[in-house]
Parts: C-alpha cells; sequence; structure tokens
C-alpha cells in the first residue's frame, strides 16, 4: 500500500493544528498508518531551527530566514517523510514547501523562483499529494492569536495580506492538489470536507 503526503497551510491562527488532530484521529480510527510532522520541526536539528526563527527576540534577514527553513524541511524530508512514506503511511505535516513561498516568497519579497530552486534542493523532488489551505482574512490572526504570537506571528496585517494572496496563487496554479477551505467555518464542518476529499482522492481510505 503506497502513502500518502497531506500538507496543511494556511497563515498562522487558521486552525492547522486542529484540523491535523482531527485528521490524524480519523484516520487511525480506519486503521491507517499516520505519521504527523511538523515544518520547521520534526527532526533534533529542525527543532533547534525552529526555536530559532520563532524567537520574538531573533533578528534574521529574509534570505537567512529561507535558508534556514530550508534546512530544517532537508533533513525532516530525509528522516521522516520519506522514510514513512516507504513504509506505506500517511504522512499529515503542518506546512512545507510552499509555506516558504508564500511567507519568504510573497510575504518577505524573496523572488519566487529563487526560493523554488531552494525548495527543490531541499526537499529532493517531495511534494504533497494533498495540501489543505485553510484560508483565513488576515485581520482574524490577532483575535485569534491573542497575547502568544511568535516572531512570525508578530508581523503586521499587511504582511498576511501579502502571504494569503501568495497561498491562494499557489493554489491557483495546482488545484487538481489543493483543497481550499474558509478557516471560519466550524472545525467539524472543515474536518468533514477534508475527510471527503482525501475519501475520493486516488482511492484512498
Amino acid at each position: 500500500m503506497k502513502g500518502l503526503f497531506i500538507v496543511f497551510e494556511g497563515i498562522d491562527g487558521a486552525g492547522k493544528s486542529t484540523q491535523i488532530k482531527m485528521l490524524a484521529d480519523a484516520l487511525a480510527r480506519r486503521g491507517r498508518d499516520v505519521a504527523v510532522c511538523r515544518d520547521p520541526g520534526g527532526t533534533k536539528l529542525g527543532e533547534e531551527i525552529r526555536k530559532l526563527l520563532l524567537n520574538p527576540e531573533s533578528k534574521i534577514v529574509p534570505a537567512a530566514e529561507a535558508c534556514l527553513y530550508a534546512a530544517s524541511r532537508a533533513q525532516l524530508a530525509a528522516d521522516v517523510i520519506r522514510p514513512a512514506l516507504n513504509q506505506g503511511k500517511i504522512v499529515i505535516a503542518d506546512r512545507f514547501s510552499d509555506s516558504t513561498l508564500a511567507y519568504q516568497g510573497f510575504g518577505r519579497g524573496v523572488p519566487v523562483e529563487l526560493l523554488r530552486g531552494i525548495n527543490e534542493l531541499a526537499a529532493g523532488g517531495l511534494k504533497a499529494d494533498l495540501t489543505v489551505l485553510l484560508d483565513l482574512p488576515p485581520e482574524l490572526v490577532r483575535e485569534r492569536l491573542g497575547s502568544r504570537a511568535d516572531r512570525l506571528e508578530k508581523e503586521a496585517a499587511s504582511f498576511f495580506q501579502r502571504v494569503r494572496r501568495g497561498y491562494l496563487t499557489l493554489a491557483g496554479e495546482r488545484p487538481e492538489n489543493y483543497l481550499v477551505l474558509d478557516a471560519r467555518l466550524p472545525a467539524e464542518d472543515i474536518h468533514r470536507q477534508v475527510l471527503h476529499k482525501i475519501e475520493v482522492f486516488r482511492g484512498f481510505v
């Protein structure tokens, strides 16, 4: 049985963590072997990079930021994602390559084509079979995160507007591999739509 790589994307506060847990639990109840990971993170190196990237005290220029995300992703792909897929598992990731294009590309202004090359190097050509984009209006970010925001989450609304536009642009480039959902919907409604998509996606579940 071949594996399936599912990635949840969206601006901060969109509810990715909630949906990932709901999906992992639902698939496990159906007897599927599920692996959950996060990007950045998921490995010893990745977790150290994550701390640095999200620390509000870190001063990181956009180019360095993009390279740090790529380093974490390279380790994650090699140590966690590819081995799990080779074992036939369903891998669910909290962010992957498209987050770099949206945040560092559309958000920070790093050339997107340059970032595509960096992503290719880091992930070794690995791409999500299905990307679930939880689309959230940027003005709701502060409302949802409150005072617990990290370095990226503290960015201005204009930054998140650019990131959101980036995500929607990426979804338009690969509509067959994207499921775009309104993050303002009740969590159960979103979960049902995600599960239905997976049920019909390439004959899985």
